[in-house]
């Protein structure tokens, strides 16, 4: 039989799979590159920000006030005590307790008022009465707050349990608000992906929706449990949502909890009056949900804190773009949550343990520290008057920032 003819026309083959070996390692080099982007899981997507940037990105980020270089989230985890990772599943549930204790004394107490005061003297401690029973709702968001993170205990069952008691209680839909607040934190700072209070893009942008003054604040608060936030809208109390559908078990039952709540509100309403149930439960309940839309926004939103484009961003940059925060006189009430960033890089810190990771954080990293000292209410008709003005940008923007 003939010998084939070369492939070459030299005859020399040598040559051939020296190439075709250089191919295969590039090939294999590039893959090893990107391949990873997607395949974390969702909470352990935290990974390090890359030490190099193409000439273009480094461009757009030279107005970001970071340095160049950003330290690994095992970096700064390393920083931390390590016992701060740690939940404490009878310090968790004593919160918890306390929490409900303390909603239930004051109850008693403003009802011991109108037996004992004048009717005018109402006019002083109902207002007070409302302020402060809607913080102590507050309290108890943040509580089931910790049991969707996993930070409230070791025990899944547990977190479902308490977490669907705390959000239940203020008409909260708990594992749909867990998934969505997920989102939330494995795009934080992104702009194409975050879940809430996000910069919008031209293209994006819902015609005919009116900006409620200060995001409607308790009512804003609820239009967004049902509605979503637009573009990305998430409807929460709808189980079948593309969101939730590995979640439909846990979501129908978050639902029948929240079924079963309304049946109770309903007999509280037949035996006490209608205006008793407005009076207790829901003036605070929208106290609580203008607390949320609050301390939402103001977590995220500031001068020159950076938003990224999907190209850019990533998930220590992302995080980093995060406000402490002190809510004064009731800043511990609602337990520690102003102390935002470390809440972000590291959800699994329970909230008895974040005022300590946030003194060692700052600390270890002064250069990425994002504290505001000003008080919580100019700051947030300040930032929503900006945000209201600078919120639409353009198509193609990389790098977003208040001014």
């Amino acid at each position: 039989m003939e010998a084939a003819t070369p492939l070459c026309p030299t005859g020399n083959t040598r040559k051939r799979p020296s190439r075709f070996l250089l191919l295969w390692f590039l090939f294999r080099t590039m893959h090893v590159t990107h391949s990873g982007e997607e395949s974390s899981k969702p909470e352990d997507d935290q990974v390090a920000v890359a030490d190099a940037v193409t000439p273009l990105e480094d461009d757009v980020l030279a107005k970001v006030n970071l340095p160049r270089k950003l330290p690994s989230i095992v970096d700064i985890k390393k920083a931390l005590p390590a016992h701060c990772f740690e939940s404490n599943v009878s310090l968790s549930i004593y919160y918890m307790i306390k929490d409900f204790i303390l909603v239930a004394l004051l109850y008693i107490l403003v009802e011991w008022t109108w037996e004992v005061f004048p009717p005018v003297a109402q006019i002083f401690i109902t207002p007070l009465f409302w302020l402060v029973q809607g913080t102590l709702f507050t309290a108890l968001f943040v509580v089931g707050h910790d049991a969707g993170h996993g930070s409230f205990s070791n025990s899944e069952v547990i977190n479902t349990i308490c977490g669907n008691i705390c959000h239940t209680f203020l008409l909260c839909p708990y594992y749909m608000w867990k998934v969505s607040h997920r989102k939330h934190h494995k795009n934080t700072g992104n702009i194409d992906k975050d879940e809430v209070f996000y910069p919008v893009r031209q293209k994006d942008v819902v015609q005919g929706v009116p900006l409620m003054p200060g995001f409607g604040l308790g009512v804003g608060w609820f239009a967004y449990l049902i509605k979503g936030y637009k573009p990305r809208g998430v409807q929460h109390f709808n189980p079948l949502h593309s969101l939730f559908r590995y979640h439909v078990m846990n979501c129908t039952i978050s639902l029948v909890c929240l079924v079963l709540w309304c049946m109770c509100l309903a007999r509280f309403k037949e035996a006490f009056g209608l205006w008793a149930l407005i009076y207790h439960w829901a003036v605070p309940t929208f106290i609580f949900g203008s607390y949320t839309v609050i301390i939402t926004f103001l977590h995220h939103t500031e001068d020159d804190i950076p938003w990224y484009s999907s190209e850019l961003w990533d998930n220590v940059r992302g995080q980093l773009s995060s406000v402490d925060r002190s809510y004064g006189w009731c800043h511990y009430i609602i337990h520690n949550i102003g102390t935002h960033q470390i809440h972000h890089l590291f959800p699994k810190v329970p909230h008895y343990h974040l005022e300590e990771a946030t003194a060692a954080f700052r600390k270890a990293f002064p250069k990425l520290v994002n504290v505001r000292q000003e008080p919580i209410l100019p700051a947030f008709l300040r930032m929503f008057k900006k945000y209201a003005r600078q919120n639409v940008i353009g198509n193609e923007t990389q790098v977003h920032m208040y001014k």
